[in-house]
């Protein structure tokens, strides 16, 4: 469990060593009919995502408690994860091992090696190279980085809103995020409570969150479509399901479809170049799975970026 105190020893920890992230506002009726969005680019973090906060902060905080060893640091991740711990590593100059799924996308695992990381691909999903990334940290004394479930690795996530509230200057009532394993909806939630409702957006290829609420706890789900290579757990984590329940964190689901149309209206108009996972937010816009009340003042977060370019062009002869 994670609160507000946890995010704000986190932005403390990590403010000199990650970005401020822009804040861009679409008009009403621009991105959405009659409601102004306002747009955390969180894509531009380093590395690609939001993840570098929670990697950074993990990483430091085992620093001041004198964890950091010979072994270094270990993670297991479809990708995104695993790119900020190989970058959190090498700023603390100590080596990283990251497992991923033999499915991870070719363009971050050559991002992973360019990083300097040891890769290593187990299995073909996230739940097996996460079996071997603890295997590796027990057998090793490698600090275990996990990709959404440990409250540091929650807590950095959550800074991003803490960046948020102070951009809109206090005047949002509702923040999208994209779930996968939770953290950063969790992070969020724990930044935002008593400020703001958070809505947490998945594919309904990929319900970690949503067959969590329906089970009254989380439960272990088949995982597939255009956004498993960065929202691919198979069950909500343990961190992210509390904060959920305790700040009445709202789930709803959008088809692959919807997650397409949006990402490349992103980059048709705005050359927002995301992953389709960070799309999400977007897509619930857009086909109604969540409807702005009149006057409501609503955020998304555009979580990441690491994806293939090839496929953000229209489709026809030539493009365009």
């Amino acid at each position: 469990m994670i609160g507000r105190d946890d995010v704000e020893a986190a932005r403390r920890r990590i403010a000199a060593h990650v970005r401020r992230t822009p804040v861009t506002v679409l008009a009403a009726g621009d991105l959405l009919s009659g409601t102004a969005v306002a747009l955390k680019l969180e894509q531009l973090q380093h590395t690609g995502s939001f993840k570098a906060r929670g990697a950074l902060n993990r990483l430091l905080a085992a620093a001041e408690r004198g964890e950091l060893g010979p072994a270094g640091v270990v993670a297991a991740s479809g990708g995104n994860a695993g790119l900020a711990v190989a970058h959190a590593a090498a700023r603390e100059g100590v080596a990283a091992r990251v497992y991923v799924p033999t499915t991870a996308p070719a363009v971050k695992v050559a991002r992973l090696r360019e990083l300097g990381a040891d890769v290593v691909q187990v299995g073909d999903r996230y739940a097996l190279a996460h079996e071997a990334a603890v295997a590796h940290a027990e057998a090793s004394g490698a600090l275990l980085c996990h990709a959404y479930d440990q409250p540091e690795i929650c807590a950095g996530q959550g800074t991003l809103a803490l960046e948020l509230h102070e951009q809109l200057g206090g005047d949002v009532d509702t923040v999208l995020v994209a779930v996968g394993g939770g953290g950063l909806m969790a992070g969020v939630a724990a930044a935002l409570e008593g400020r703001a409702r958070v809505v947490g957006v998945e594919p309904r290829t990929a319900p970690t969150f949503a067959a969590a609420v329906a089970a009254g706890e989380p439960v272990d789900v088949p995982v597939s479509g255009i956004a498993a290579d960065s929202l691919g757990a198979t069950r909500v984590g343990a961190i992210a399901w509390a904060v959920a329940r305790r700040t009445g964190v709202r789930s709803v689901l959008v088809d692959d479809a919807d997650v397409v149309a949006a990402r490349r209206l992103l980059w048709e108009r705005y050359r927002l170049v995301v992953e389709h996972g960070a799309a999400c937010v977007v897509a619930a816009l857009l086909s109604g799975a969540h409807v702005p009340d009149s006057g409501e003042r609503v955020a998304v977060v555009l979580c990441g970026a690491n994806t293939a370019l090839e496929d953000l062009a229209p489709e026809g002869p030539g493009g365009r």
